[in-house]
């Protein structure tokens, strides 16, 4: 539903906030286990808040900012406190056969096949004209499905004789008439955003703190955290950022953290 409303959906965050947190959880109570551990990078902390993990190359808490405080007050992270060096090393003296197992990437259910063809068994391929952000026709897409915002490669419309070398990149896509609009440049202005709309906000505490709130946000994973305000609209929350932020994209999460406190976060609706 997400990518046929022209949003890029992040699946592992709804497997965490859902599945392992709830489901998975859930079972493990019946089975009568206190509580779950799990190999996320991340920590949990008094009173049942969600830290950064002492890694901050592979912290996780993005990805977990679903998980309210009930759950992680029954959750252990083993991990979180230690680097990924130490975790093979530890596998490695213990005998574990994929203690230098490459990291893994993807969306786990879909399995060893491409996401287009995944996404093809549900979605017809719609093409429709590929244009710059002044209008000008430049070719045709197979289905903005394929695309997402900032995106590089996929376009397929390199080489034009009219225009410079310089790559081309996803800034809009519109739905209403199934176009893909594209810039050159990967620092075009048209890739910039200073605001964005959230729905669907979740908030570790259980509820949601004073607002306008001064904090710090990430808009994808492993982005360096910046600095915004966020203030309430109705059920949504526009949050606006110190610095314009690159490649926007509805259907991601944006994600509010306090020093190495993670807050909670909602789905990106809108960029503005």
């Amino acid at each position: 539903r997400s990518y046929r409303a022209g949003a890029t959906p992040n699946p592992c965050i709804q497997c965490n906030g859902v599945l392992k947190f709830q489901v998975l959880l859930q079972r493990a109570r019946a089975l009568g286990a206190t509580h779950l551990a799990t190999g996320h990078y991340a920590r949990v902390l008094p009173g049942g808040g969600l830290g950064v993990a002492a890694d901050p190359d592979k912290d996780q808490s993005y990805f977990l900012h679903q998980v309210d405080h009930r759950a992680l007050e029954r959750t252990l992270f083993p991990v979180g406190e230690v680097t990924k060096d130490v975790v093979r090393a530890k596998a490695e003296s213990a005998g574990f056969t994929n203690a230098r197992k490459k990291d893994s990437t993807g969306i786990c259910f879909i399995g060893e096949r491409r996401f287009t063809d995944f996404l093809g068994q549900y979605l017809p391929a719609q093409p429709g004209p590929i244009c710059a952000s002044d209008g000008e026709l430049l070719g045709e897409h197979q289905g903005l499905m394929y695309h997402t915002i900032g995106q590089r490669q996929g376009p397929g419309i390199g080489g034009l004789s009219a225009h410079p070398e310089a790559p081309w990149y996803v800034v809009e896509k519109q739905l209403a008439t199934n176009t893909l609009v594209v810039a050159q440049g990967n620092q075009h202005p048209a890739l910039f955003r200073d605001k964005l709309v959230a729905a669907e906000v979740i908030w570790i505490a259980g509820e949601a703190p004073a607002m306008p709130l001064s904090c710090h946000a990430k808009i994808r994973y492993r982005q360096p955290d910046q600095a915004c305000v966020i203030s309430q609209q109705d059920k949504r929350l526009i949050v606006t950022f110190e610095a314009p932020q690159r490649a926007v994209t509805p259907g991601q999460s944006v994600v509010f953290y306090e020093g190495e406190a993670c807050l909670g976060g909602g789905v990106i609706e809108a960029a503005l």
